[in-house]
């Protein structure tokens, strides 16, 4: 594999327009928000980890790809640095607006084909041109993925660059275990109820009790797929003292129960 720098991948991504970029990565590197010229698919390999846009939180749990079209700023995260990146950035075309799949962040499973093609791509790293003979296989990735990827994982974060509001999300995610209330939550920031709960409305069209509800399954599927807790330390962990309750509103959320949902 090319020693390619990370600071530079960035810059190379875009410039060969026509081309597709490939980058096989083991290390972890911190991006701050950018964007491509590109749609961009990324499966890690192993782990989990969580893509942030500038409106919303996507966690990426094991099995399934992030998908970011081109032009969306984005950075992730990912929890195991040993483990590989496989990021492939897909050229642009202009039948892609008229694809829905291409133009929206979306969350996906990964099925045993593209799973192979993935790997496949294993190798290569840098520019695959539209000369070289490993580009119709890249292609046919690209073409493929609308067809096999209809259903994304439907658990997303809105977050906020509101001043106001940021430092209440950052209370609630850090307090996920406690019995968090709108007065709980709004007296610990001099807010009333009535303030809260039209911030949140006002500033991410989302309850604050929705809100509290995604985060804490986020937080779960996280624990599920990176610990070795049991459901009822995970329930309790995540702000839930009735494991049914914690079973149910996961599956409402998910579409699998709790223990489906451990690798």
């Amino acid at each position: 594999m090319k020693n390619i720098k990370p600071e530079l991948v960035l810059e190379e991504v875009d410039a060969v327009p026509d081309s597709a970029y490939i980058w096989h990565w083991k290390t972890e590197r911190h991006f701050s928000y950018h964007k491509h010229n590109k749609g961009q698919l990324t499966y890690v390999e192993g782990g989990a980890a969580f893509l942030y846009t500038k409106d919303k939180t996507y966690f990426l749990p094991a099995r399934h790809y992030m998908w970011v079209p081109a032009g969306v700023e984005h950075y992730f995260q990912h929890r195991y640095p040993a483990n590989y990146i496989r990021t492939i950035y897909f050229f642009s075309e202009q039948e892609d607006k008229e694809v829905p799949f291409y133009t929206q962040t979306g969350i996906y499973p990964v099925g045993n084909l593209l799973l192979e093609m993935i790997l496949h791509t294993a190798t290569w790293d840098g520019d695959v041109y539209p000369d070289d003979r490993r580009f119709p296989f890249i292609k046919a990735i690209k073409n493929m993925l609308p067809d096999i990827s209809t259903v994304p994982l439907p658990i997303t974060l809105p977050t906020t660059e509101n001043p106001r509001l940021q430092p209440v999300l950052k209370y609630i995610q850090e307090n996920l275990a406690e019995p968090l209330t709108l007065e709980i939550v709004g007296h610990a920031f001099n807010y009333s109820e009535r303030t809260l709960t039209r911030l949140f409305r006002a500033t991410m069209d989302i309850s604050f009790f929705q809100y509290l509800k995604l985060a804490r399954m986020i937080k779960a599927m996280g624990y599920l797929l990176e610990t070795q807790k049991s459901i009822s330390e995970i329930a309790w962990d995540t702000g839930y003292n009735s494991v049914s309750a914690f079973s149910n509103t996961f599956y409402k959320l998910v579409g699998k129960r709790p223990s489906d949902f451990q690798p």
